[in-house]
């Protein structure tokens, strides 16, 4: 992914009282860590938690109208803006698009989604015929990945 890629951090699901506060669906640990999104067009003031996601304020947002008219607007940030990663780790958004291959390097399908339903992060891999399975992102199952490429082990492609 190159680094000034978009990544969607939150996406704004409605207005939260008359002052300009948003409610968020969050797909981060932290957002406040940036300040500013959307290539700067947002700029967050705060952020706390609230019933299914998050509350936040923006500079730029001073009425319950104004928040409302943002209801959909996803909030992104460039990947470079990311903190880096440690050994073995990966953010969703690196391995979206990835060609996926078995363990001799033979064409499998591409990633196309990655869920998570509680017992870890689980791959969606589309073939060249349309059909999908899936795969926990698990060292068994995905012993290998690179900018590139994803390698499913033997007998997890089936």
């Amino acid at each position: 992914m190159a680094k000034d890629t978009p990544v969607t951090l939150a996406v704004i699901i409605g207005a939260h009282g008359v002052t300009g506060e948003v409610r968020l669906k969050v797909f981060a640990e932290d957002l406040s860590v940036h300040r500013r999104f959307n290539g700067g067009a947002l700029t967050l003031k705060s952020v706390r938690p609230g019933n299914n996601g998050a509350i936040a304020r923006f500079a730029e947002v001073t009425d319950r109208n104004a928040a409302e008219a943002l209801r959909g607007t996803e909030l992104t940030v460039t990947r470079d803006e990311l903190p880096p990663l440690g050994e073995g780790e990966y953010y969703h958004a690196d391995l979206l698009g990835l060609a996926a291959v078995s363990e001799s390097g033979d064409p499998i399908g591409t990633i196309v989604t990655v869920e998570n339903f509680g017992a870890g992060d689980v791959l969606e891999i589309e073939k060249p015929d349309g059909k999908r399975f899936m795969v926990p992102m698990r060292v068994e199952a995905v012993p290998a990945w690179d900018a590139m490429t994803l390698t499913i082990a033997d007998g997890w492609a089936e």
